[in-house]
């Protein structure tokens, strides 16, 4: 037997923990794979409308987004209302993300309510004989694929209290569903 000698890490030299393969393929898309280069390409240096507004967020009333495919998109209301302070893109806090979405789930169970004449939603959670109507939101179990197994509806939270229900999707001869569909 052979001694083998502990090659020492110190913080001037640090030894990676594991070596390298030249065949595994998260080497492709390590995050040095997508880094920019130091000097910006000449594709880059000469593009033209450097430093052009395109359009901005409350600027012009009235306006009109317009795309291919016949598609337009608009603004509802005034960004003034709409913005009550100011605003920095994904520096919401959870709660009040949540609070958002859960208010989206109410409002579009009232519209689906009215436009298909139903009664009123019942509770997920409660047993029932016949047919009921409940309101909630696709989701997925832990594992973070949807499959006809992983499938939950997490129901509102005027009605069932936000309670996850596992779907039997089973005796179904087809269906499509996503993460989030109300």
């Amino acid at each position: 037997q052979g001694s083998q000698k502990r090659s020492s890490s110190t913080p001037e030299t640090p030894q990676p923990k594991r070596a390298p393969s030249s065949r595994s393929p998260y080497g492709l898309f390590s995050p040095g794979s997508f880094s920019p280069s130091v000097t910006p390409s000449q594709k880059y240096s000469s593009r033209g409308g450097r430093g052009e507004v395109v359009a901005s967020f409350g600027s012009i009333p009235g306006l009109a987004w317009r795309g291919r495919g016949g598609c337009t998109v608009r603004a509802f209301g005034c960004p003034e209302q709409n913005l009550s302070r100011p605003y920095k893109f994904m520096f919401q806090k959870a709660l009040d993300v949540r609070e958002a979405l859960a208010g989206r789930v109410e409002e579009l169970g009232e519209v689906l309510r009215r436009h298909h004449g139903l009664e009123g939603f019942s509770s997920a959670t409660l047993p029932a004989q016949e047919p009921v109507t409940v309101l909630g939101q696709i989701s997925c179990d832990g594992n973070g694929k949807l499959n006809a197994r992983s499938v939950l509806l997490v129901g509102d939270r005027e009605h069932s209290g936000g309670a996850q229900v596992p779907l039997d999707l089973s005796e179904l001869p087809e269906y499509s569903l996503f993460p989030g569909q109300v």
